[in-house]
Protein backbone atom coordinates (compact mmCIF):
# COMPACT_ATOMS: atom_id res chain seq x y z
CA UNK A 1 0.00 0.00 0.00
CA UNK A 2 0.95 3.83 -0.19
CA UNK A 3 2.03 5.66 2.72
CA UNK A 4 -1.05 7.56 3.12
CA UNK A 5 -2.32 7.60 6.32
CA UNK A 6 -6.21 6.85 7.36
CA UNK A 7 -7.68 9.51 5.82
CA UNK A 8 -10.97 11.20 7.00
CA UNK A 9 -13.39 10.76 4.60
CA UNK A 10 -17.06 12.86 3.89
CA UNK A 11 -19.47 10.74 2.16
CA UNK A 12 -21.41 13.57 -0.62
CA UNK A 13 -24.77 12.83 -0.87
CA UNK A 14 -27.27 15.51 -3.00
CA UNK A 15 -31.27 15.87 -1.84
CA UNK A 16 -33.88 16.90 -4.16
CA UNK A 17 -37.43 16.00 -2.36
CA UNK A 18 -35.93 12.84 -1.14
CA UNK A 19 -38.53 12.87 2.47
CA UNK A 20 -39.17 9.49 1.27
CA UNK A 21 -36.10 7.67 0.86
CA UNK A 22 -33.90 9.17 3.15
CA UNK A 23 -34.89 8.27 6.74
CA UNK A 24 -33.95 4.69 4.75
CA UNK A 25 -30.61 5.22 3.14
CA UNK A 26 -29.37 7.58 5.57
CA UNK A 27 -28.91 4.55 8.45
CA UNK A 28 -27.33 2.05 5.26
CA UNK A 29 -25.05 5.58 5.27
CA UNK A 30 -24.07 5.62 8.74
CA UNK A 31 -23.34 1.61 9.17
CA UNK A 32 -21.00 1.95 5.96
CA UNK A 33 -19.00 5.30 7.43
CA UNK A 34 -18.49 3.09 10.59
CA UNK A 35 -17.85 0.03 8.89
CA UNK A 36 -15.07 1.87 7.37
CA UNK A 37 -14.15 2.81 10.65
CA UNK A 38 -14.04 -0.36 12.14
CA UNK A 39 -11.44 -1.77 9.54
CA UNK A 40 -9.73 1.28 10.02
CA UNK A 41 -9.77 2.32 6.40
CA UNK A 42 -10.83 5.87 7.33
CA UNK A 43 -10.29 7.54 10.37
CA UNK A 44 -12.86 8.46 12.91
CA UNK A 45 -13.98 11.71 12.76
CA UNK A 46 -15.47 10.88 9.54
CA UNK A 47 -18.94 12.24 8.24
CA UNK A 48 -21.81 11.90 5.73
CA UNK A 49 -22.91 15.14 4.36
CA UNK A 50 -26.33 15.89 2.91
CA UNK A 51 -26.59 18.55 0.10
CA UNK A 52 -30.30 19.93 0.29
CA UNK A 53 -31.04 20.78 -3.44
CA UNK A 54 -34.00 23.84 -2.25
CA UNK A 55 -36.07 20.84 -1.40
CA UNK A 56 -40.23 21.31 -1.65
CA UNK A 57 -40.70 18.49 1.06
CA UNK A 58 -39.79 17.83 4.01
CA UNK A 59 -36.30 16.99 3.22
CA UNK A 60 -34.22 19.74 4.98
CA UNK A 61 -36.27 18.98 8.04
CA UNK A 62 -35.01 16.07 8.27
CA UNK A 63 -31.82 16.36 7.61
CA UNK A 64 -31.42 18.53 10.82
CA UNK A 65 -32.95 15.42 12.62
CA UNK A 66 -30.64 13.12 11.63
CA UNK A 67 -27.82 15.82 12.43
CA UNK A 68 -29.19 16.56 15.76
CA UNK A 69 -29.57 12.46 16.07
CA UNK A 70 -25.73 11.88 15.55
CA UNK A 71 -22.88 13.54 14.86
CA UNK A 72 -21.65 11.79 12.18
CA UNK A 73 -24.45 13.35 10.13
CA UNK A 74 -24.10 16.61 8.60
CA UNK A 75 -25.79 18.90 6.51
CA UNK A 76 -25.90 22.12 4.34
CA UNK A 77 -28.73 23.44 2.17
CA UNK A 78 -28.70 26.00 -1.04
CA UNK A 79 -30.99 28.70 -0.90
CA UNK A 80 -33.01 27.62 -3.73
CA UNK A 81 -33.13 24.90 -6.23
CA UNK A 82 -29.84 24.77 -8.61
CA UNK A 83 -30.00 21.06 -10.08
CA UNK A 84 -27.93 18.31 -9.27
CA UNK A 85 -24.76 19.05 -10.74
CA UNK A 86 -24.45 22.04 -8.87
CA UNK A 87 -25.49 20.79 -5.40
CA UNK A 88 -22.60 17.97 -6.20
CA UNK A 89 -20.06 20.90 -6.66
CA UNK A 90 -21.67 22.66 -3.86
CA UNK A 91 -21.06 19.57 -1.64
CA UNK A 92 -17.36 19.17 -2.73
CA UNK A 93 -16.41 22.14 -2.14
CA UNK A 94 -17.44 22.63 1.22
CA UNK A 95 -16.07 19.57 2.26
CA UNK A 96 -12.80 20.25 0.35
CA UNK A 97 -10.99 21.75 3.67
CA UNK A 98 -12.72 19.71 6.08
CA UNK A 99 -11.28 16.09 4.92
CA UNK A 100 -8.65 13.96 2.94
CA UNK A 101 -11.02 12.49 0.87
CA UNK A 102 -14.56 13.04 -0.40
CA UNK A 103 -16.85 10.04 -2.02
CA UNK A 104 -20.13 11.88 -3.87
CA UNK A 105 -23.17 9.43 -4.40
CA UNK A 106 -26.65 9.80 -4.70
CA UNK A 107 -29.29 9.28 -2.00
CA UNK A 108 -31.60 6.95 -3.76
CA UNK A 109 -30.14 3.59 -2.73
CA UNK A 110 -29.01 2.76 -6.58
CA UNK A 111 -25.45 2.96 -6.12
CA UNK A 112 -23.47 -0.18 -4.24
CA UNK A 113 -22.61 1.46 -1.07
CA UNK A 114 -20.25 -1.40 -1.08
CA UNK A 115 -18.29 -0.35 -3.57
CA UNK A 116 -16.64 2.17 -0.82
CA UNK A 117 -14.48 -0.32 0.49
CA UNK A 118 -12.59 -0.87 -2.50
CA UNK A 119 -12.45 3.20 -3.36
CA UNK A 120 -11.01 3.86 -0.30
CA UNK A 121 -8.67 0.75 -0.63
CA UNK A 122 -7.37 2.52 -4.03
CA UNK A 123 -7.26 5.86 -2.91
CA UNK A 124 -4.58 4.23 -0.32
CA UNK A 125 -2.79 2.97 -3.34
CA UNK A 126 -1.81 6.27 -4.45
CA UNK A 127 -5.30 7.39 -6.70
CA UNK A 128 -6.76 10.48 -6.31
CA UNK A 129 -9.66 9.89 -8.33
CA UNK A 130 -11.74 6.47 -8.22
CA UNK A 131 -14.71 6.08 -10.53
CA UNK A 132 -17.96 4.08 -9.44
CA UNK A 133 -18.40 2.11 -12.67
CA UNK A 134 -21.37 0.18 -13.26
CA UNK A 135 -20.72 -3.33 -14.46
CA UNK A 136 -24.56 -3.86 -16.07
CA UNK A 137 -27.63 -2.52 -16.84
CA UNK A 138 -29.95 -5.00 -15.70
CA UNK A 139 -32.33 -2.97 -13.71
CA UNK A 140 -32.76 -0.41 -16.81
CA UNK A 141 -35.95 -0.65 -19.27
CA UNK A 142 -34.90 -1.39 -22.61
CA UNK A 143 -34.99 2.15 -23.98
CA UNK A 144 -33.62 3.54 -21.21
CA UNK A 145 -30.38 1.04 -21.36
CA UNK A 146 -30.34 2.01 -25.17
CA UNK A 147 -30.27 5.97 -24.44
CA UNK A 148 -27.73 5.98 -21.76
CA UNK A 149 -25.87 3.93 -24.55
CA UNK A 150 -26.00 6.22 -26.98
CA UNK A 151 -25.56 8.77 -24.42
CA UNK A 152 -22.21 7.85 -24.05
CA UNK A 153 -21.07 7.19 -27.01
CA UNK A 154 -22.27 10.42 -28.63
CA UNK A 155 -20.36 12.57 -26.09
CA UNK A 156 -17.41 10.80 -26.59
CA UNK A 157 -17.56 11.42 -30.38
CA UNK A 158 -18.62 15.20 -30.07
CA UNK A 159 -14.96 15.24 -27.98
CA UNK A 160 -16.32 15.25 -24.27
CA UNK A 161 -14.19 12.90 -22.46
CA UNK A 162 -16.31 10.66 -20.22
CA UNK A 163 -15.75 7.21 -18.02
CA UNK A 164 -18.68 4.87 -19.71
CA UNK A 165 -21.27 4.23 -17.31
CA UNK A 166 -20.19 6.62 -14.58
CA UNK A 167 -22.16 9.24 -13.32
CA UNK A 168 -21.23 11.05 -10.32
CA UNK A 169 -20.48 8.17 -7.79
CA UNK A 170 -16.60 9.05 -7.41
CA UNK A 171 -14.36 9.32 -4.91
CA UNK A 172 -11.78 12.40 -5.43
CA UNK A 173 -8.60 13.49 -2.79
CA UNK A 174 -8.62 16.91 -1.04
CA UNK A 175 -5.13 17.06 -3.77
CA UNK A 176 -7.66 17.06 -6.25
CA UNK A 177 -10.38 19.24 -5.13
CA UNK A 178 -7.52 22.00 -4.49
CA UNK A 179 -7.15 22.03 -7.99
CA UNK A 180 -10.65 21.47 -9.18
CA UNK A 181 -11.36 24.40 -7.31
CA UNK A 182 -9.64 26.74 -10.33
CA UNK A 183 -12.17 25.47 -12.50
CA UNK A 184 -14.57 28.06 -12.69
CA UNK A 185 -17.15 27.24 -15.02
CA UNK A 186 -21.27 28.12 -14.75
CA UNK A 187 -22.20 25.45 -16.89
CA UNK A 188 -20.76 22.20 -15.05
CA UNK A 189 -21.03 19.03 -16.18
CA UNK A 190 -19.04 17.15 -13.57
CA UNK A 191 -18.42 13.62 -15.40
CA UNK A 192 -16.77 15.11 -17.99
CA UNK A 193 -15.03 17.64 -15.66
CA UNK A 194 -13.38 15.36 -13.51
CA UNK A 195 -10.98 13.92 -16.10
CA UNK A 196 -9.77 16.70 -17.24
CA UNK A 197 -7.51 17.70 -13.91
CA UNK A 198 -5.83 14.52 -14.26
CA UNK A 199 -4.15 12.97 -11.61
CA UNK A 200 -3.81 8.81 -11.07
CA UNK A 201 -7.53 7.89 -11.18
CA UNK A 202 -9.11 3.94 -11.45
CA UNK A 203 -11.95 2.40 -11.65
CA UNK A 204 -14.00 0.74 -9.30
CA UNK A 205 -16.99 -1.71 -10.57
CA UNK A 206 -20.27 -2.79 -9.69
CA UNK A 207 -23.94 -3.81 -9.33
CA UNK A 208 -26.56 -1.00 -9.61
CA UNK A 209 -30.21 -1.61 -8.21
CA UNK A 210 -33.35 -0.27 -8.17
CA UNK A 211 -35.05 3.12 -6.45
CA UNK A 212 -35.31 2.35 -3.05
CA UNK A 213 -38.47 4.44 -2.83
CA UNK A 214 -39.70 7.71 -4.59
CA UNK A 215 -39.54 8.64 -8.03
CA UNK A 216 -36.43 9.55 -10.18
CA UNK A 217 -35.03 13.09 -10.26
CA UNK A 218 -33.68 12.28 -13.78
CA UNK A 219 -36.43 12.33 -16.68
CA UNK A 220 -35.66 11.80 -20.35
CA UNK A 221 -36.08 15.43 -20.21
CA UNK A 222 -33.32 16.44 -17.63
CA UNK A 223 -31.19 13.53 -19.51
CA UNK A 224 -31.06 15.55 -23.07
CA UNK A 225 -30.46 18.73 -21.17
CA UNK A 226 -27.26 17.40 -19.26
CA UNK A 227 -26.23 15.44 -22.35
CA UNK A 228 -26.52 19.07 -24.54
CA UNK A 229 -24.89 20.92 -21.17
CA UNK A 230 -22.12 18.35 -21.29
CA UNK A 231 -21.25 18.40 -24.79
CA UNK A 232 -21.44 22.71 -25.21
CA UNK A 233 -19.38 22.90 -21.94
CA UNK A 234 -16.66 20.68 -23.16
CA UNK A 235 -16.20 20.87 -26.41
CA UNK A 236 -17.15 22.84 -30.11
CA UNK A 237 -16.32 19.59 -32.13
CA UNK A 238 -20.45 20.00 -33.05
CA UNK A 239 -19.44 23.42 -34.68
CA UNK A 240 -16.84 22.14 -36.02
CA UNK A 241 -18.63 19.36 -37.97
CA UNK A 242 -21.63 22.10 -38.65
CA UNK A 243 -18.96 23.94 -40.57
CA UNK A 244 -17.95 21.05 -42.18
CA UNK A 245 -21.23 20.18 -43.12
CA UNK A 246 -21.47 23.53 -44.82
CA UNK A 247 -18.80 23.17 -47.11
CA UNK A 248 -19.77 19.92 -48.29
CA UNK A 249 -23.50 21.35 -49.13
CA UNK A 250 -21.66 24.61 -50.80
CA UNK A 251 -19.90 22.10 -52.45
CA UNK A 252 -22.49 20.37 -53.86
CA UNK A 253 -24.22 23.28 -54.72
CA UNK A 254 -21.84 24.75 -56.44
CA UNK A 255 -21.55 21.38 -58.49
CA UNK A 256 -25.05 21.12 -59.32
CA UNK A 257 -24.78 25.55 -60.23
CA UNK A 258 -22.89 24.50 -62.80
CA UNK A 259 -24.50 21.09 -63.72
CA UNK A 260 -28.00 23.83 -64.54
CA UNK A 261 -26.11 25.97 -66.45
CA UNK A 262 -24.78 23.46 -68.54
CA UNK A 263 -28.10 22.13 -69.22
CA UNK A 264 -29.67 25.48 -69.47
CA UNK A 265 -26.88 25.84 -72.85
CA UNK A 266 -28.22 22.48 -73.96
CA UNK A 267 -31.66 23.28 -73.98
CA UNK A 268 -32.63 20.37 -71.70
CA UNK A 269 -33.96 22.48 -68.84
CA UNK A 270 -36.33 20.13 -66.90
CA UNK A 271 -38.98 22.07 -65.15
CA UNK A 272 -40.51 20.84 -61.92
CA UNK A 273 -41.26 22.14 -58.55
CA UNK A 274 -40.35 19.31 -56.05
CA UNK A 275 -36.84 19.00 -56.55
CA UNK A 276 -36.62 22.40 -55.75
CA UNK A 277 -38.55 22.61 -52.60
CA UNK A 278 -36.99 19.71 -51.44
CA UNK A 279 -33.19 21.41 -52.00
CA UNK A 280 -34.73 24.36 -50.16
CA UNK A 281 -36.40 22.71 -47.17
CA UNK A 282 -33.26 20.41 -46.82
CA UNK A 283 -30.83 23.96 -47.01
CA UNK A 284 -33.20 25.50 -44.64
CA UNK A 285 -33.26 22.56 -42.20
CA UNK A 286 -29.66 22.86 -42.33
CA UNK A 287 -29.07 26.58 -41.42
CA UNK A 288 -31.95 26.80 -38.67
CA UNK A 289 -29.56 23.87 -36.90
CA UNK A 290 -26.45 25.40 -37.23
CA UNK A 291 -28.30 28.82 -35.89
CA UNK A 292 -28.78 26.76 -32.89
CA UNK A 293 -26.12 24.90 -32.36
CA UNK A 294 -24.09 28.40 -32.63
CA UNK A 295 -26.67 30.13 -30.12
CA UNK A 296 -26.82 27.35 -27.65
CA UNK A 297 -22.74 27.86 -27.64
CA UNK A 298 -23.46 32.14 -27.61
CA UNK A 299 -25.94 31.36 -24.23
CA UNK A 300 -23.01 29.63 -22.67
CA UNK A 301 -20.35 32.20 -23.30
CA UNK A 302 -23.50 35.18 -22.31
CA UNK A 303 -24.06 32.89 -18.75
CA UNK A 304 -20.21 32.76 -18.12
CA UNK A 305 -19.77 36.63 -18.70
CA UNK A 306 -22.16 37.01 -15.92
CA UNK A 307 -19.63 35.19 -13.64
CA UNK A 308 -22.92 34.66 -11.40
CA UNK A 309 -22.29 32.28 -8.16
CA UNK A 310 -22.87 28.76 -8.92
CA UNK A 311 -24.38 27.53 -5.72
CA UNK A 312 -25.39 29.90 -2.85
CA UNK A 313 -25.27 27.89 0.87
CA UNK A 314 -27.96 29.33 3.20
CA UNK A 315 -27.64 26.98 6.25
CA UNK A 316 -26.03 24.55 7.59
CA UNK A 317 -26.77 22.00 10.42
CA UNK A 318 -23.12 23.09 12.41
CA UNK A 319 -20.33 26.12 12.51
CA UNK A 320 -18.30 26.84 9.86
Amino acid sequence: MNNRKQPKLIIVIPCYNEQEVLPITAPMFLEKINSLINQKLISSDSKIMFVNDGSKDNTWNIIQDLAKSNDKYIGITQSRNRGHQSTVLAGLMEAKDMCDITISIDCDGQDDINAMDEMVKEYLNGCDVVYGVRNDRETDTAFKKNTAQAFYKILNFLGAEVVYNHADYRLLSSRFLNEFANFEEVNIFLRGMVPLVGFKSTSVYYKREERIAGESKYPLSKMLGLAIDGITSLSIKPIRIITSIGVIVSLISFILMIWAVIQYFKGDVISGWSSTVVILTFLGGIQILSIGLVGEYIGKIYMESKNRPRYIISERTYEK
